[in-house]
């Protein structure tokens, strides 16, 4: 089979279209013939060697893909071979405590596509049997493939974390990024008023368009003062927040009594510094976010069928140009999410 594959970490160059072996299923794991696969910055990571999860070379990126059962393993019996199915990222184990404790999106016990095995970039994936959740008919692969991460997590974080509310103010940060451009979809969804940030005039253009209703650029404006100031010094109610650094710093100072701020990255800094004298006399909570479960995926799923919800699509690109996608997201210009197709 054709496949990405990284062979040494290191730049975008190391990004290999290869002729691999096609992988065999083995016992309790079923072969997804690969139909679209989203990329994320998980992928840049993997590739430099810094995502902090163990990666064996040679390796096959990609976490985020959808297509057809192609074959089953031992002990397997079903879904049945040409079963449109999404590839979970988290290869779960249903009896396992993450997963009884309804915290299945984060359960690893058989690893995580794309980075401790091999991903979903390339033309056939292996994935755990009960790692597979059945896409709707009315779901095309390139938008399953899209919405999967980014809609998910967004979905987890504005939902399920910061409990969103009709008639609430929702601040969005970097939303030109796959998650800040879900999240503000499924903030107005339920109702809420959403203000963007992002670090460039056309994304913001761009945030307007999805709906936004004020718009913040934190490369020269106080995201603290800005949304005191177009909130009536009150503050916003929920943040979804993916940058770190200073812009986590700003936000939390954002944030209005009883509010929320929930956190799912940090390329911007990891380490920051925080009043936690302000954290408790607001009254606010800082909740971390990695990914969602199979329900709230399975929910997603369900509201792009219906055109409820819609990924942002920027580019699909041929498996073969995958230094060409690899580059845009390494210089950041991308707003929502690029899709590779075998």
């Amino acid at each position: 089979m054709k496949a990405v594959v990284i062979r040494a970490h290191g730049g975008v160059e190391n990004l290999l279209y290869e002729e691999v072996e096609t992988p065999e299923p083995g016992p309790g794991e079923l072969l997804v013939r690969i139909r679209a696969s989203g990329i994320n910055h998980l992928d840049h990571d993997v590739r430099e060697g810094v995502s902090g999860i163990p990666v064996t070379l040679p390796h096959v990126p990609g976490c985020e893909g959808v297509g057809e059962v192609a074959a089953l393993g031992a002990g397997v019996d079903g879904p049945a071979p040409g079963t449109h199915v999404a590839i979970d990222f988290a290869q779960g184990d249903p009896l396992s405590e993450p997963w009884l404790s309804g915290l299945d999106g984060v359960d690893f016990t058989y690893g995580r596509i794309g980075a401790g095995q091999w991903g979903t970039h390339a033309e056939y994936c292996v994935s755990h049997a009960l790692s597979v959740i059945p896409l709707p008919d009315a779901l095309s692969f390139e938008t399953a493939a899209a919405g999967m991460i980014g809609l998910g997590t967004a979905w987890h974080m504005t939902v399920a974390l910061g409990r969103v509310q009709a008639g609430q103010t929702v601040l969005v940060n970097a939303a030109g990024s796959v998650v800040g451009s879900s999240a503000i979809q499924v903030a107005l969804l339920h109702g809420a008023r959403v203000i963007a940030t992002a670090g460039s005039a056309a994304k913001l253009e761009k945030a307007r368009a999805l709906g936004a209703a004020d718009v913040i650029d934190y490369s020269r404006q106080s995201i603290r003062d800005e949304a005191l100031r177009l909130t009536q010094g009150r503050g916003v109610d929920l943040v979804i927040e993916s940058v770190g650094g200073d812009v986590l710093r700003q936000s939390i100072d954002a944030v209005c009594f009883n509010g929320h701020l929930v956190t799912c990255g940090a390329h911007a800094g990891e380490e920051v510094p925080i009043n936690v004298i302000e954290l408790f006399r607001k009254h606010m909570t800082i909740h971390g976010s990695h990914f969602c479960g199979r329900r709230e995926l399975a929910t997603v799923f369900a509201l792009m069928a219906e055109g409820r919800l819609s990924p942002v699509i920027d580019t699909v690109y041929p498996l073969a140009d995958i230094q060409k996608a690899a580059r845009r997201t390494a210089d950041r210009a991308v707003f929502g999410k690029m899709v590779l197709v075998p």
